[in-house]
């Protein structure tokens, strides 16, 4: 077994994949309208679905917004320097919420970002 993906609910579907894709440099795997459901599927990630997990962005074509919720944290990404990918974000137009930095309690090195729809990112240094 192994983890395929993870699906947020996105308001503006172009939107969010221009951030993913262009923001946080990820590919956009694949697209798919069903207009019987009225959504659209979009994947985007780092690597093939066939090798890596990706996101599911979902767009219910007749929702704008969401509650996001207490319960949801958040995902994670691992950057070989979380300053200068929080640097990057900034210059694509992204919103850095916690600059990179030492994690409370510890000596990771993470920072977080927000996306369009308010879903919370977390940079991860890894060596």
């Amino acid at each position: 077994m192994r983890m395929l993906h993870t699906m947020i609910r996105v308001g503006d579907l172009d939107r969010s994949i221009a951030f993913y894709t262009e923001v946080l440099e990820m590919n956009l795997i694949r697209k798919v309208d069903y207009p019987g459901g009225r959504f659209t599927n979009a994947f985007v990630g780092y690597g093939l679905e066939s090798d890596t997990t990706v996101m599911e962005l979902t767009h219910n074509w007749d929702t704008a917004t969401y509650d996001l919720g207490n319960g949801y944290g958040h995902v994670a990404i691992g950057v070989s320097d979380a300053g200068a990918a929080c640097e990057r974000v900034k210059l694509r137009g992204g919103r850095v919420t916690r600059e990179a930095g030492p994690m409370k309690h510890g000596s990771t090195v993470i920072a977080f970002v927000e996306d369009p729809d308010g879903y919370k990112i977390e940079l991860i240094e890894k060596s």
